[in-house]
């Protein structure tokens, strides 16, 4: 599993902006003092590159950080100077703008995940993985199921985190290619199998008739004890977003009690999985 070198590496991205602010210069004004591009300073602060001590003692300097910060600060950037994630070999089938949020999510306190129309990636079965791989037409199927099962290796550390997933009804119908009853036997019956082994990884069923005003896009929430500052997660067609904005994270914390509020417990979900498992089974010609 990734270290949590790039969750360092954001905490002490956080420090620096708040730190900035404080001293009221604008990543402008830090670009200037370091002669660099304002985009590095930005990459800085998120936590994208690695800040080089000299660097830091520089920003320490100009933002008259007092002693007890700057330690802190200078700790950060020694426990995050290592390299990240390896991406190389099968791993370099991850796109960039994901390799972040897997680098985080085993440093996570909690997760909380909600999907409309799929089956997300550490919950999805290898029978899904592969027709979902090859229906989009990859050709580096086997690296990207190898990278679905490093990820699904969060569930078996010492400590993982609380990993709670909301799913619509209809991510259960909307098979990758279409209609399946086998590929989608093999998801519940995978599903009802990680409720058994894993209980820090929780799966809530949201029922097509529940009564709310709409449901969003997928996101995920990712909460850290660690000091690193909690993000939401939006992926998209063209990549993926992280917000930490607290308005934004208010809005997307809402958005999730609603929909935890409107689907079914764990072991109502756990039935409603074997409903679904008998319905699969009868429409397979064994």
């Amino acid at each position: 599993m990734p270290s949590t070198v790039t969750s360092r590496r954001r905490q002490l991205g956080n420090e620096i902006r708040r730190a900035r602010q404080a001293a009221g210069m604008t990543q402008q004004d830090v670009a200037e003092l370091l002669g660099c591009s304002q985009g590095k300073i930005n990459k800085l602060e998120t936590g994208t590159v690695a800040v080089k001590k000299a660097e830091l003692q520089k920003m320490l300097e100009a933002f008259h950080t007092g002693r007890a910060e700057a330690d802190l600060m200078l700790e950060l950037a020694r426990s995050s100077s290592g390299q990240r994630g390896q991406w190389s070999g099968y791993r370099s089938a991850v796109p960039q703008w994901f390799r972040t949020f897997t680098d985080l999510e085993p440093a996570a306190t909690e997760i909380l995940s909600w999907h409309g129309e799929r089956i997300p990636g550490p919950l999805q079965s290898e029978h899904y993985m592969l027709t979902q791989f090859s229906e989009d037409r990859a050709t580096d199927v086997t690296a990207l199921v190898r990278n679905r099962l490093d990820r699904r290796r969060i569930f078996d550390l010492p400590r993982p985190p609380y990993y709670r997933f909301v799913l619509s009804e209809a991510a259960f119908h909307r098979m990758p290619g279409g209609p399946n009853p086998s590929v989608a036997l093999d998801q519940v019956e995978h599903l009802l199998d990680l409720q058994t082994r894993y209980p820090k990884a929780y799966v809530h069923i949201l029922p097509f008739d529940v009564r709310l005003p709409y449901v969003p896009n997928d996101f995920t929430i990712m909460r850290f004890s660690d000091g690193t500052k909690d993000f939401v997660f939006v992926e998209h067609v063209a990549g993926g977003l992280y917000l930490d904005d607290e308005d934004d994270f208010n809005l997307f914390n809402d958005a999730w009690d609603r929909l935890r509020g409107a689907a079914l417990e764990r072991h109502d979900t756990v039935a409603r999985l074997q409903e679904l498992a008998k319905e699969y089974r009868s429409q397979i010609d064994f």
